[in-house]
């Protein structure tokens, strides 16, 4: 795993998911990892959960439901992060073309990179790739900071 052990303080709201409840957080949770165990204390209950981290929200899934309030109800707790932060790192290809472009992946706020990111993960043949590598060095700022 990546990173170290950290907590983070989270709060949402119980809703009902398609396999029982599950807690959805009132804010996404950025740079964190996804799809693995955490656990949550709330109150004098430690819940262990999976947390999925999709687009624009982060959801719990209880491994046990038998701690959780009712559907509808609000919650807040302690979510306990083995595993850290996720490292968000550029590839090479893009950086060095931005970087030969004059472009900055540096401007760009979280929420942007992670777009970029995925966008160009999904890429399912190297003329994509390619394709969007160049698409995504055109869109980005200039990088002013080297001319001062």
């Amino acid at each position: 795993m990546s990173g170290m052990p950290m907590n983070v303080s989270v709060h949402g709201m119980v809703t009902q998911g398609p396999d029982g409840p599950m807690l959805v957080l009132s804010r996404r949770l950025d740079g964190h990892d996804t799809f693995l165990k955490g656990s949550l204390v709330s109150g004098e209950a430690s819940i262990p959960v999976r947390i999925l981290t999709l687009d624009d929200v982060t959801v719990l899934r209880p491994t046990d439901h038998s701690a959780l309030p009712p559907v509808g109800t609000p919650w807040q707790g302690t979510l306990h992060l083995p595993h850290g932060l996720r490292p968000r790192s550029v590839p090479p290809d893009l950086r060095e073309i931005s970087e030969g472009e004059g472009r900055s992946l540096e401007l760009l706020d979280e929420t942007e990179l992670r777009y970029v990111l995925t966008f160009l993960s999904e890429s399912t043949t190297p003329t994509i790739r390619q394709a969007r590598v160049e698409a995504i060095v055109s869109a980005l700022p200039m990088d002013t900071r080297s001319s001062q």
